[in-house]
C-alpha cells in the first residue's frame, strides 16, 4: 500500500509537469495557428488540435531543450511543429482506417468529408516546415532539422502503408511489427526527443543519444498503446478498434503463435460482450502481459541513451516521462 501510495505522488507530480509545459505548448498554437480564410479549411484542420491530447511529443521536446540548459522560446515554432505533424497522421489514419471518434470527439473526416480532410491534413504538414523556420537559431541549423523532420515524415508514411498491408497478410512476425512501430511511431517520438539537439547545434553524439531514447521509448509507448485500446479507460476512442480492424499487433502476433482463436478479430464491428470475452483469451494465453513486459523492455533500453546528459530536474522528469508512456490507464 505505501508503494502504490508512493507511486501515486510520483505520477501527480509528474502530470503537473506535464501540465505546466502542455500548457506552453496550447498557448504557442493559439499564437502561430490562426483560423483564417477559407475558414472551413482551418477550422477542420485545427479540429483534433483543439479537442485536445496529451501534447507529450512537444513536452517532450521542452524537457529535452531545458535538459540542454537552453532558451525553448528561441525554437518553440519547431516544437509546436512536432504536434502539427502528429495531427496531420492522426488525420489521415482516420480516413483511411474509416475511425469515427479520436480524443472523444468525431474525426475530422466524420465532421468535415473525407475531401476536406484530406485538405486540412496537407495544411498542417505544409504548415509544420514553415513553423521551423521561424526559429531565432543558425540558419545551417534550421536547414538540418526541415531535413531530418522530412525523413521522418516518408518514414512515417513507409510505416503506415506497411500497417496497411499486413492486415492483408494472414500472418506477420513480430520483426516485421516491431519495424513497422518504428516508422510509424517512434521516429516522430525520436524526433521530438532530437530536434532541439538539432536546431541548438548540439554535438553529434548528443543528438544520437537523444534520438536512441526517443526512438526506444516511442516502440514501449506504440506496444503499450496497443494493450490500451484493449483494457485502456476512457482512451478517448472506439473499445477494441484495432481488433475489429483486424490489426495485427504484438498482442494478436503472439496469440496466433498460440492457437488462440479470436471472433472479433478483423469483423468489423461486434458487441461488447464478443470483444470482452477475445480480451479475456489474451489476457490467458499471456499475450498482453507479453506485449507489457516488451513494452517496458524497451523503455529501459532507452533511459540507458539519456546518461549523455547531466543529471538535473529536467532530466529526472524526462526519465519519469519515460516509465509514464508504458504505465499510463489512457
Amino acid at each position: 500500500m505505501k508503494f502504490k501510495n508512493s507511486y501515486s505522488v510520483v505520477i501527480s507530480m509528474l502530470k503537473k509537469e506535464i501540465d505546466k509545459r502542455a500548457e506552453i505548448v496550447n498557448n504557442a498554437i493559439k499564437e502561430l495557428l490562426q483560423i483564417k480564410e477559407p475558414e472551413g479549411l482551418y477550422l477542420a484542420s485545427m479540429h483534433l488540435i483543439k479537442a485536445g491530447g496529451k501534447r507529450l511529443r512537444p513536452v517532450i521536446s521542452l524537457l529535452t531543450s531545458e535538459c540542454l540548459g537552453k532558451d525553448y522560446k528561441k525554437i518553440l515554432p519547431a516544437i509546436v511543429s512536432i504536434e502539427v505533424i502528429h495531427n496531420f497522421t492522426l488525420i489521415h489514419d482516420d480516413i483511411m482506417d474509416r475511425d469515427e471518434l479520436r480524443r472523444g470527439v468525431p474525426t475530422v473526416h466524420r465532421v468535415y468529408g473525407e475531401p476536406v480532410a484530406i485538405l486540412a491534413g496537407d495544411t498542417l504538414f505544409a504548415e509544420a516546415f514553415r513553423l521551423i523556420t521561424m526559429c531565432d537559431v543558425k540558419h545551417e541549423n534550421i536547414i538540418k532539422a526541415v531535413s531530418k523532420l522530412a525523413e521522418v515524415c516518408i518514414k512515417i508514411c513507409e510505416g503506415q502503408y506497411l500497417d496497411i498491408s499486413y492486415e492483408k497478410r494472414d500472418y506477420i512476425t513480430e520483426e516485421e511489427y516491431l519495424k513497422m512501430i518504428e516508422l510509424k511511431t517512434a521516429t516522430l517520438i525520436a524526433c521530438s526527443s532530437a530536434l532541439p539537439a538539432i536546431l541548438f547545434g548540439e554535438d553529434e553524439k548528443v543528438f544520437e543519444s537523444l534520438w536512441k531514447f526517443g526512438l526506444y521509448c516511442g516502440m514501449g509507448f506504440q506496444i503499450h498503446d496497443d494493450i490500451l485500446d484493449l483494457i485502456g479507460k476512457d482512451i478517448g476512442k472506439d473499445w477494441g478498434s484495432d481488433l475489429l480492424k483486424g490489426k495485427k499487433t504484438l498482442i494478436v502476433i503472439k496469440a496466433m503463435e498460440k492457437d488462440i482463436e479470436l471472433e472479433t478479430f478483423g469483423k468489423g464491428k461486434a458487441n461488447t460482450e464478443k470483444i470482452k470475452r477475445d480480451v479475456e483469451k489474451l489476457l490467458e494465453c499471456g499475450a498482453i502481459e507479453y506485449a507489457r513486459k516488451k513494452a517496458l523492455e524497451f523503455v529501459e533500453k532507452g533511459k540507458e541513451y539519456l546518461k549523455i546528459l547531466p543529471d538535473s530536474k529536467p532530466k529526472q522528469i524526462l526519465i519519469e516521462l519515460a516509465d509514464y508512456l508504458v504505465t499510463r490507464e489512457k
